[in-house]
């Protein structure tokens, strides 16, 4: 049920800006964004599976995904989350990566969206195991502009994209015009963009799955109950680097339903 909206190399300060619901069970256990064993990659992590939804390197490289709705995922299939994790610690570009992924195990994990960054090179890759029909999925290299992920493929027109779209380009406009040259307040965007609640009209559903599943999985903010305990929005995640490769993060996230605030920043490395 995840949602991302970001901009890609299309800001005067900030090559890329994004912004991430994460939804999950609330009882599922996670960590929030931190620097992980190590200390070269940040991220969140799922304490259950041991991957991650977002995270990036000291070197610049980043990735997050969304799953694809679809039925029942199949448990015995890896864990999605670790891709990011294989790319943060591979010496692969987003490219390399994604087309061995797609080559060799695509099919071993249920759907996916994934999208994989590298600062540095200004090189950012969109790549999908589905549809699974498709002899060869291709990787696509992401053009500079605003996108949106929801749990279909990049930029799908479901109603949650195309509202988050909308409200983004807005907020975004304001910025530029109200004399802070479009530095942007990322504990303003997570409040104005991600907290919406509003929910399609049924004609609008996508029909991939339960009516009453996609109704309540309609909006950006997602929350609500269910035979295996409540289910929503856990995290949302802000994050951007500037044109001098500083990298910024403001997480409002969950904590034993407590809503708590991390900041983090770093220096990309040379």
């Amino acid at each position: 049920m995840c949602i991302a909206v970001f901009m890609w190399q299309a800001h005067p300060l900030y090559p890329l800006l994004l912004l991430f619901n994460r939804d999950e069970f609330h009882n599922r256990p996670t960590k929030p964004t931190s620097w992980w064993e190590g200390d070269e990659i940040v991220g969140g992590r799922d304490e259950w599976a041991g991957g991650t939804w977002l995270a990036c390197s000291r070197k610049g490289k980043l990735g997050f995904l969304t799953n694809v709705m679809e039925p029942p995922p199949n448990p015995k299939r890896k864990t999605r989350g670790e891709l990011i994790v294989r790319f943060l610690e591979s010496s692969k570009t987003p490219v390399e990566f994604a087309n061995e992924l797609i080559a060799e195990e695509a099919d071993q994990y249920n759907g996916f969206n994934l999208v994989l960054a590298d600062i540095r090179s200004k090189t950012m890759v969109y790549v999908s195991n589905r549809p699974i029909a498709a002899a060869r999925i291709p990787v696509q290299v992401v053009s500079p502009g605003i996108h949106v992920l929801t749990n279909a493929q990049l930029d799908t027109p479901w109603f949650k994209a195309e509202r988050l779209n909308r409200n983004f380009k807005e907020v975004i406009r304001r910025h530029s015009d109200d004399g802070a040259k479009g530095e942007v307040r990322l504990e303003e965007m997570v409040r104005k963009l991600m907290r919406d609640d509003t929910k399609a009209e049924k004609s609008r559903l996508p029909g991939v799955w339960y009516p009453e599943y996609e109704l309540e999985a309609s909006s950006i903010f997602v929350e609500f109950d269910t035979p295996k305990g409540r289910c929503g929005t856990r995290s949302t995640a802000a994050l951007t680097v500037t044109t001098t490769e500083k990298v910024n993060i403001y997480e409002e996230y969950l904590d034993k339903e407590t809503w708590k605030v991390k900041k983090l920043g770093y220096q990309i490395e040379k």
